[in-house]
């Protein structure tokens, strides 16, 4: 019996499809400012590295080591409850890349740090009992969305500008955030029978899969339209334009999801999902070409 994991079951651990959403916000981040430059990219490849193989590495490794009693039943065959990642092996790798990634952070800069360390702490927060946010399908969804998308932007933002982005960054940071609530919801789909056997009060466990999904919907539109009208505010007319088609195209999925939620949900995480990302792209855009407002430094 091994009792170490090979190279090939602690990058299956690591998850990188999960890598692709703070990888978008950090860049959403960094175009957001509309400052990047040449003299830029050490900082923008280090941070990318930071949001996806670091940070969120680490968060899929210290939420697959609390969770490995709810995957025996989900996913049996994941690394851990099969055995391919023995003993405490699993918890090691959480403490080792959230290690690095606080290093990591550090070097980009005092408010890089500052929000990975934000981010890591979510990390653990959300997984690690006695708190273990994930239990609850308000908060858990929450703590989610902020360390994947609000600060993986705010961190984009911060390693270009050396300080903290300015107000309308940030809002668009909170929106997108809140936004994602809902996606993370219909994630919460998929280990509904593990969910429902360990007790954590998911939505759809809370309400049933139905209603989840209705407020998954109702909370993803209700967040972009407020940047729609934020981006109208500042006078980004064309922005808020296209934002707004891809709202419309999204409703129109969500009609279609709402039909069988559980037996579409991956199907609109492909489709919908992808909208959702690209108006936060055009979000970023729209704020790259203005002032983002006073920007708050540390001595």
């Amino acid at each position: 019996m091994n009792t170490r994991p090979n190279w090939r079951d602690i990058l299956e651990l690591s998850k990188p499809v999960t890598w692709f959403p703070p990888m978008w916000a950090f860049a959403c981040g960094v175009i957001s400012t509309g400052q990047a430059s040449a003299t830029h990219w050490p900082f923008i490849v280090g941070g990318v590295l930071l949001a996806g193989p670091m940070v969120c590495a680490a968060s899929q490794a210290i939420n697959d080591w609390f969770d490995r009693h709810v995957d025996a039943i989900n996913e049996p065959g994941r690394p851990i409850p099969s055995g391919r990642i023995p003993g405490r092996w699993g918890l090691y790798l959480g403490l080792f890349w959230s290690a690095v990634s606080l290093l990591v952070g550090a070097a980009l800069g005092i408010w890089a740090f500052v929000a990975t360390v934000v981010a890591v702490a979510l990390a653990w927060l959300y997984s690690a009992p006695p708190i273990r946010f994930k239990e609850d399908g308000w908060s858990g969804p929450a703590v989610v969305g902020i360390a994947y998308e609000g600060v993986a932007w705010f961190t984009g933002a911060a390693v270009i500008l050396h300080a903290a982005p300015g107000p309308y960054i940030l809002a668009a940071v909170i929106l997108y955030s809140l936004g994602a609530h809902g996606i993370m919801t219909l994630n919460d789909f998929k280990a509904l029978e593990g969910d429902r056997q360990s007790g954590v009060k998911s939505l759809p466990v809370r309400f049933g899969v139905e209603r989840a999904a209705q407020i998954a919907c109702v909370v993803m539109l209700a967040a972009q339209a407020v940047v729609i009208a934020g981006l109208l505010y500042i006078g980004m007319y064309m922005h808020a334009a296209l934002v707004g088609a891809l709202v419309i195209a999204q409703a129109w999925l969500m009609t279609i999801l709402l039909q069988d939620p559980k037996a579409k949900a991956p199907w609109f995480n492909a489709t919908g999902t992808l909208l959702y990302v690209l108006g936060m792209l055009i979000t970023a855009f729209a704020l790259g070409s203005i002032d983002g407002g006073p920007t708050w430094t540390l001595s």
